[in-house]
């Protein structure tokens, strides 16, 4: 049986270059059209200085088995610009089988919530929920550290009645290894296409360094949860209110400690990104919400759905197209290959201990799309599990941390 050349030879290119359109707005377009219209919204809706505002504000640290780093992170909340006493600090200690009570002991201004029992993060913070009694509430991870300024920069956008909640910066700590450099580089990026979200309209979700919520507007999660703060603050989104973006609020922790631990945090990212998509679907409704479903698909829904496999097709169609048209096709093909190769070279070089900066770009971009493949495999089995399993630090998290400037 012959097939129709021509026709098939058509439908390749068709299908090369609508792969080609989604990868390159997922990662280039959607960048320029967000700050295009960012700076469009600044000029329609030009910033208004914010007056003086300190309610009383409840922080909440969750910590399984932190002991070795508790005492760090106490004085790091203690040494927060703002005043003493409306600033309640509290740490939930659930499932933790370590000396954590013992070092919480110590001090007196913390108030210590402990259960045997592990569910995992989103559970714990259900449960620190029924004992906050302020109006404001803000999640922070025991292992990012704050600026002084964090708390203040974050609690004064409540005074637009439209805020429901505010997100802080997350900033990764310099490491010399292609798991941390790459990281530190994604965040950057990731952190400008936060800016502009902010900007246009809201954050399509918050990360859980630094997190804050109106307190009634916080919806106890399911237990098996993976991106607690992630699908709570889109659900805020859903009610009609608006996520802020913070700069001036950060977060900052050590990078994953080797490229195989950086990989197990982007799988269980994936994995909780298909389960968010499933949850929050009525985001993709544009005839809701319009501009959220824009936003919320640009910034997040490729990157967990078509992207990957427009990838895939890319160099598969790409090899195809060589070998029929050449030219274009193949010197595409053929930079591909480079691409991928390089990011082989990378994993090689960063298995055996050895950092290349030339690699970082391609091993980082690839390992977090084969991410993507992966965890939609566990969130197809449910193998995924709620809990965070504790990964091994770069470097200890004692003694006097420095923390970035802004």
């Amino acid at each position: 049986m012959s097939y129709p050349f021509p026709m098939m030879s058509n439908v390749y290119l068709y299908l090369f270059w609508a792969a080609f359109a989604v990868a390159f707005y997922t990662y280039v377009g959607y960048g320029l059209v967000a700050w295009a219209l960012a700076r469009l919204s600044r000029l329609v809706r030009p910033r208004r200085p914010l007056a003086f505002f300190e309610p009383d504000v409840t922080l909440v640290v969750p910590a399984y088995n932190e002991a070795d780093i508790l005492d760090d992170k106490v004085a790091n909340c203690l040494a927060l610009s703002y005043p003493r006493q409306k600033l309640r600090l509290v740490f939930i200690t659930d499932g933790s089988t370590d000396n954590s009570a013992e070092v919480l002991a110590r001090y007196p201004q913390v108030e210590h919530l402990h259960s045997p029992f592990r569910g995992g993060k989103s559970l714990a913070e259900n449960r620190a929920m029924e004992f906050v009694r302020t109006p404001y509430v803000i999640f922070t991870d025991c292992n990012s550290f704050l600026n002084p300024e964090a708390v203040r920069e974050m609690v004064k956008h409540y005074q637009d009645p439209q805020v429901g909640a505010v997100s802080g910066e997350k900033k990764v700590l310099a490491h010399n290894s292609a798991s941390g450099a790459g990281e530190g580089l994604y965040w950057k990026y990731e952190s400008f296409l936060k800016r502009c979200d902010s900007e246009i309209y809201s954050l399509m979700g918050a990360a859980g360094e630094l997190v804050s919520f109106r307190s009634n507007l916080f919806q106890p999660l399911e237990k098996d949860t993976i991106l607690d703060d992630f699908i709570q603050s889109l659900r805020i989104v859903e009610k009609g209110y608006r996520v802020v973006y913070e700069p001036a609020a950060y977060a900052a922790e050590a990078p994953s400690a080797s490229l195989a631990e950086e990989m197990k945090r982007k799988i269980r990212i994936c994995a909780g990104g298909w389960q968010s998509m499933v949850r929050l679907r009525s985001l993709l409704n544009p005839l809701r919400q319009p501009l959220v479903t824009f936003l919320y698909v640009s910034h997040r829904v490729l990157r967990w759905s078509l992207t990957p496999v427009a990838l895939v097709l890319l160099l598969v169609l790409g090899a195809v197209l060589a070998g029929l048209h050449g030219g274009f096709y193949a010197a595409f093909f053929a930079a591909q290959v480079l691409f991928y190769g390089l990011a082989y070279l990378g994993w090689r070089a960063e298995s055996q201990g050895r950092s290349r900066k030339l690699l970082l770009v391609p091993l980082y971009f690839t390992s977090m799309n084969v991410a993507v493949f992966a965890g939609f495999r566990r969130y197809l089995r449910g193998t995924q599990s709620a809990a965070w399993e504790k990964a091994a630090r770069t470097q200890p998290l004692e003694g006097n941390l420095s923390i970035p400037k802004a």
